[in-house]
């Protein structure tokens, strides 16, 4: 009997960045009967304007915060060598218009490491094209991101629509914010706790659950 758990997430999110290392592990250890489905919730929406100081300092203060508890690494340059926008969504889009050539989680991989780790903007168009012109050039891809495509789609109505598609999905699932998780199994759904620090226990909830159904 098949189940899909819901990743509720934002490739913009630092929680959904401080999440990585347990969510990788989660994912590698789910039973078979359960499919995951990333579902882009959408931080925040496109602007133009700078965001402010003060929103600055408080969402480095979160990556400060983070890299305490779980010890994740953040590449603070990125507020010094970009102009940050509170604009998410335009990553999101960058997901849903890989996802459609079929690399989807290397786009997420691509995002997350360009924001946190190389001080790269992926608020700006031009920064996710770069990402998918990269990932054209990796030998390891069995198939080959087409970039103009990619690009096509990053702003295409049909792209918009779809995430949101995924945004209303996302409200729909969970009232909990970014990372979330949500187990669908018989037309019920059940919220998986999201421990930063062990998959264990999010995994003894699912399996908990898929045994009481399985009766």
């Amino acid at each position: 009997m098949t189940a899909t758990l819901y990743y509720i997430h934002d490739p913009m999110c630092s929680w959904c960045w401080g999440y990585r290392p347990v969510w990788d592990a989660l994912q590698q250890t789910l039973p078979k009967s359960i499919k995951v489905q990333y579902v882009a919730g959408g931080l925040a929406p496109d602007t133009d304007s700078p965001m402010p100081i003060e929103q600055q300092k408080i969402i480095q203060r979160h990556w400060h915060n983070i890299q305490q508890k779980l010890g994740t690494e953040f590449n603070f340059d990125f507020w010094t060598k970009n102009t940050p926008y509170r604009s998410t969504y335009i990553a999101c889009r960058a997901l849903i218009a890989a996802q459609q050539q079929g690399f989807h989680t290397q786009m997420l991989d691509a995002i997350q490491r360009a924001y946190y780790l190389r001080a790269l903007n992926p608020s700006n168009s031009d920064v996710l094209v770069k990402l998918a012109t990269e990932l054209s050039q990796q030998n390891n891809l069995q198939l080959t991101i087409d970039v103009n495509q990619f690009e096509k789609d990053l702003s295409s109505i049909e792209t918009q629509d779809r995430l949101n598609k995924e945004i209303l999905l996302a409200q729909e699932l969970t009232q909990q914010g970014f990372p979330s998780l949500v187990l669908k199994q018989k037309g019920k759904r059940y919220s998986i706790t999201v421990d930063y620090l062990d998959y264990k226990t999010s995994l003894a909830q699912l399996q908990q659950i898929i045994l009481l159904n399985s009766k």
